[in-house]
């Protein structure tokens, strides 16, 4: 629960042990070295606390602009009143007040206020369809200039769940007995990977003398055999495929070796596998020019190898849930921008920590609380369509701002110089403003990644 490891860990003697963390085989006798405020997990709460607490808001280009143009187009609206009431018409108050109002009305900032809400609402709409829920607007605007995706392993690029993937029988026994046999025999333990072999093979068949060898594996009489299914001390004096096994353990997979009736009948091997969007995702981050990490609490051999199923190049891994706080801090100094995308407890100081916080929502409530971004389906290419959605959002608040500046720019000296009448200069001020907001619609169109 804590660090992020697929697969279950041998605790012995001494070792510490967490609450809420699930004991599979045996009983235990446990002393509580922390309470109350100094649990792990009360850290955990600390820590996402303050990190939240550190986040400062984001200025809003629009205000600052409208802070500068509102008194300048007042200014310029004196100014003009003033030239036509003692130059141009000398006395005349009317003529001089009408280039007045025109000044005003066609400099009236509607399109500047509406350039970036109704942009902000039709990106965040857009996202939303497609599963990316922005929770304000400032993560929106943020996520554009993120430019390294921290990626947890457990949940975010793998299912999280063991399952089997492979099973190598010896040439001269019956493949299908022996998957029946392990099943059967399998499905009396609930530890994790017992679940995963149980639901590989087709069990039902009659298991006495059932017995789980803590740390090495279990067995068991079925159908009449004796079934073994362990590491190699618990099939010590059996000639077994090592080979195989390094093979296997060295793409990060748990190998365990099948003894019937005392003689060696194959391995099987269970893993937790990645899923189907994660490398092409990885890919699609790459190709943005973000800076892909992995950073995860399991070891560093299970790391590496999901890492290089995927396409990652830098992996922290062993890490505990406040050590991935601080990674991330240390990509920060460096002046990096930093997404962490997480599912779970352990991810949670880390998800405040970052720049942008984006939570699977196949995940656990404490992470998504934490986070900026919720990425409903799970996918990880979702982790890629919120960045690309919020620069094109961002692009399309920009692009408002000028076009309604350059159109002040050019209608401000017409009006003033008389060429402009007030009710004329309040259509093309409607018009700028069904202008912006039209071309913030198109972001309706967008079409991300599948």
């Amino acid at each position: 629960m804590l660090t992020g490891e697929s697969l279950p860990v041998d605790k012995s003697a001494g070792d510490a042990v967490y609450a809420a963390t699930v004991n599979a085989n045996g009983s235990l006798k446990v002393r509580a070295d922390k309470i109350g405020k100094d649990t792990v997990l009360s850290n955990i709460i600390r820590v996402v606390e303050q990190a939240q607490g550190s986040k400062a808001p984001i200025q809003r280009l629009a205000d600052q602009i409208s802070g500068i143009f509102v008194p300048i187009v007042v200014g310029i609206a004196i100014v003009t009143f003033l030239i036509w009431y003692f130059l141009v018409a000398p006395g005349d108050f009317g003529a001089a007040l009408t280039s007045t109002i025109a000044v005003l009305v066609i400099a009236c900032p509607c399109a500047l206020g509406l350039a970036t809400p109704t942009s902000i609402m039709a990106g965040s709409g857009r996202a939303a369809e497609q599963g990316v829920l922005f929770k304000t607007a400032e993560s929106l605007e943020t996520t554009k200039h993120i430019d390294t995706i921290v990626l947890d392993k457990t949940g975010t690029i793998t299912n999280g769940k063991p399952v089997v993937t492979d099973f190598i029988p010896v040439p001269d026994v019956d493949a299908e007995q022996v998957k029946r046999l392990v099943a059967s025999a399998e499905s009396e333990s609930e530890h994790p990977v017992a679940q995963a072999i149980a639901d590989f093979g087709a069990a039902g068949l009659a298991v006495t003398g059932f017995e789980a060898v803590p740390g090495h594996g279990i067995k068991a009489h079925v159908d009449g055999q004796d079934v073994w299914i362990g590491n190699r001390r618990l099939l010590d004096g059996i000639t077994v495929d090592e080979q195989a096994a390094e093979r296997l353990e060295q793409d990060g997979k748990t190998a365990m070796f099948i003894a019937i009736d005392g003689k060696y009948a194959g391995l099987i091997a269970v893993a937790d596998t990645i899923k189907d969007s994660a490398k092409a995702a990885v890919e699609e981050m790459k190709r943005m020019g973000l800076r892909v990490v992995m950073l995860t609490g399991d070891q560093q051999r299970t790391a590496d190898a999901i890492a290089r199923q995927v396409g990652i190049d830098e992996v922290v891994a062993g890490v505990l849930p406040a050590e991935k706080a601080g990674h991330v801090a240390k990509l920060q100094e460096q002046g990096r921008k930093v997404a962490m995308a997480g599912d779970g407890l352990n991810d949670a100081p880390a998800l405040a920590t970052a720049d942008i916080g984006m939570a699977m929502g196949t995940g656990t409530a404490i992470a998504m609380e934490a986070a900026d971004i919720t990425l409903m389906q799970g996918d990880l290419m979702r982790v890629a369509d919120a960045v690309r959605m919020s620069r094109l959002t961002v692009r399309n608040i920009k692009q408002n701002l000028f076009w309604a500046l350059a159109y002040n720019s050019v209608g401000i000296p017409i009006a003033a110089a008389g060429f402009l009448a007030p009710w004329l200069a309040g259509a093309a001020m409607a018009f700028s403003s069904v202008s912006v907001v039209m071309n913030a619609l198109r972001l309706q169109r967008v079409k991300l990644n599948k």
